[in-house]
């Protein structure tokens, strides 16, 4: 149960579970939101190298408040720390890194996703859109992870059957975290692998708007 009462993972618990499958070694770009908060808890056996579109590669987590730098912040403009061997450059070469393929995974938040690996999660009617550099990353990166609640506040769901929000990048999410589970893409439908400490089956299905399949939970 999340500490707001909600079932599932709090998102602190999620970015943990998330955390759990990033790979010794690799090069992570983390996004805005709950996929920041993966850095403050990487298991302690694990060198991983996260990169930030505002030019750091070597993000470390979150700072106590001793530890704060006025100058090192993540790109989502919160305080954060850096990891012995870090690297600060420009935009450019930021850029240049996520374009150039050199990536392993990009963490992503969302607002919608399809069972084709479709992504929807830079606007939504009403609201000024700022896609930033999430096209970029979605193209240029090995893998594709998303890490989002598994509804809206206003309780729809997220894991669509067709994204009707603008699209961020076509057939490009390869694995989705959500507050309910851990889902892989599979064309059709959505592959539950797991699901967060006391979720059931049917309540993932009521909050899905697409197919869902449970053959390989575990």
């Amino acid at each position: 149960m999340s500490i707001d009462g909600r079932i599932g993972w709090s998102r602190e618990e999620l970015a943990t579970r998330a955390a759990m499958d990033v790979p010794d070694g690799s090069y992570v770009n983390l996004g805005i939101g709950i996929p920041m908060l993966i850095a403050s808890h990487l298991p302690s056996d694990r060198e991983v190298w996260f990169h930030t579109e505002n030019g750091v590669l070597g993000l470390g987590g979150a700072p106590s408040p001793d530890e704060v730098d006025p100058d090192m912040q993540n790109a989502g403009k919160e305080y954060a720390k850096i990891v012995l061997g870090a690297a600060s450059f420009d935009s450019a070469l930021s850029f240049a890194i996520v374009r150039g393929g050199h990536l392993d995974i990009a963490v992503l938040g969302a607002m919608q996703v399809s069972p084709s690996g479709d992504l929807a999660n830079w606007s939504v009617p009403g609201r000024t859109p700022g896609v930033g550099g999430a096209m970029d990353l979605v193209t240029g990166t090995k893998q594709v992870w998303v890490l989002m609640d598994h509804t809206d506040r206003d309780g729809r769901t997220k894991l669509v059957d067709h994204c009707t929000l603008p699209l961020t990048g076509l057939r490009c999410v390869t694995r989705v975290y959500t507050t309910l589970g851990v889902f892989d893409i599979a064309g059709s439908y959505f592959d539950c692998r797991e699901l967060a400490p006391g979720v059931h089956t049917q309540t993932v299905t009521e909050l899905t708007g697409a197919d869902v399949a449970f053959g390989h939970l575990r």
